[in-house]
């Protein structure tokens, strides 16, 4: 094993993939990564590899070349774009005298650093310790306790069992803490649907400015900064619309190519904001040459959360970082699926107001309901859940209403009330005011 130095560690990226030579984004993507989490890059080495080497992923020429490279550079960690087996990270560790991380194991430790609620510290020590008991394998035979030879039989653990117990029992108490978070998660999200306030969720990749647009639209004070997952923790806020209506909006945590299976299993619940949420706003980096990659990524990693069936709204954020002249009409022309704006300047925010709400009062139905003097419950429990437009004293002296509501909630008000399906009239022209309505 390796001790970990407590400031910035030189580091050796190895750039390789299962099918190949990664491309430059690909690249990129990965310096900024070993950057965000604190690395000190001394060296670079690109692989071509489109069958890896059982033992090591990269062959035996590369190998000597890469162990030279951590000698001549004096580097105390290697950084593999590719993900590796256990056994490959700990042959690789063998031969290079230093520690080995996937990218899977820097995401981690980037989650790690970022984590700020006491939510996400679970979430991420829950996805570490899931990673980590795959990797045990081996790994400290050196402190094997059972021994042959007389008088040193007898029962006894080895301290990779003793290892695997106690992760066991940790994970098992993570969950159980989870779970009772989840509870209040759901409880939050049942109030606001009783409220009849929706839930917008802000999705996207790593560093498109997510959290910057949820401050700008919220007045939020979310900590922002231009690196890779500045921002993991779920936060809410609520929102009004040009309309007055209110919303719920979400900012969830920033998404990237190949996202670890253990990071999407323990932020299920933290992304659930964007399975459970009416509209989803999908924020994209507008100055990204490679953007359609990351809108595919994103939505691969949503229909694994099975949210991809969830409207959205295209939200091309970044304008102020291109010219100008060619991007202005495209926000002039704001339709009912995209929108083009700067979360830094403002400039498009007004025309992405316009279009949630147009989005959302599609799913609303509105309408009259007459009460009789005895549904006085029902009464006080519709503006309870603000669908109230306007009431009028009817004849025998019940109320006539004029309702705005979302129709899934409308339904629900319906079926637990025990009354019809049509008891919604529609609404004259003149509205309550031109005493239309006849009993």
């Amino acid at each position: 094993m390796f001790e970990r130095p407590r400031s910035g560690e030189r580091t050796i990226l190895v750039h390789t993939s299962a099918g190949g030579v990664p491309d430059t984004s690909e690249r990129e993507e990965f310096i900024e990564l070993a950057t965000s989490a604190g690395a000190v890059i001394v060296g670079e080495l690109i692989s071509a590899r489109r069958n890896p080497d059982p033992r090591y992923f990269i062959g035996k020429g590369k190998l000597q070349e890469l162990k030279d490279n951590v000698a001549s550079n004096d580097a105390e960690l290697v950084l593999s774009s590719a993900t590796l087996s256990p056994s490959q990270e700990r042959n690789l560790e063998k031969n290079l005298n230093c520690r080995v991380i996937d990218r899977a194991g820097l995401i981690l430790d980037i989650f790690a650093q970022r984590a700020r609620s006491f939510e996400g510290k679970l979430q991420v020590e829950l996805a570490q310790l899931r990673h980590l008991s795959t990797r045990l394998v081996r790994g400290w035979t050196h402190l094997e306790r059972q021994k042959g030879g007389i008088g040193l039989r007898g029962p006894g653990e080895t301290q990779l069992e003793t290892d695997r117990r106690l992760i066991d029992k940790r994970i098992r108490q993570l969950k159980g803490r989870l779970d009772h978070v989840d509870s209040r998660r759901a409880m939050n999200r049942q109030n606001r649907i009783r409220a009849g306030i929706p839930t917008v969720a802000l999705v996207g990749y790593t560093n498109v400015g997510k959290s910057t647009l949820f401050n700008a639209l919220t007045n939020a004070e979310v900590y922002v900064e231009d690196k890779l997952f500045a921002t993991l923790d779920s936060t809410v806020r609520r929102l009004e619309l040009p309309s007055g209506r209110k919303v719920i909006l979400a900012d969830t945590v920033g998404f990237v190519r190949d996202l670890p299976h253990e990071l999407i299993a323990a932020f299920r619940s933290t992304l659930q904001e964007a399975k459970e949420a009416k509209l989803i706003l999908h924020l994209i980096d507008a100055s990204d040459p490679n953007h359609w990659q990351r809108v595919r990524q994103v939505n691969a990693v949503l229909k694994q959360l099975d949210a991809d069936r969830v409207p959205q709204i295209r939200v091309y954020n970044k304008i102020d970082k291109l010219e100008r002249e060619l991007r202005l009409p495209k926000i002039r022309q704001g339709n009912g699926r995209a929108v083009w704006l700067s979360a830094v300047t403002g400039e498009g925010i007004p025309l992405l107001l316009e279009l949630i709400g147009g989005r959302l009062r599609r799913e609303k139905v509105r309408g009259l309901l007459r009460l009789h003097p005895s549904q006085g419950r029902q009464r006080a429990l519709l503006f309870e859940l603000g669908a109230v437009m306007q009431e009028k004293p009817a004849d025998d002296g019940g109320w006539i209403l004029e309702l705005e509501m979302v129709e899934r909630d409308f339904r629900r008000f319906l079926k637990r009330e025990k009354l019809p399906a049509d008891i919604l009239r529609e609404s004259p022209a003149t509205t309550l005011e031109s005493s239309a309505i006849q009993r």
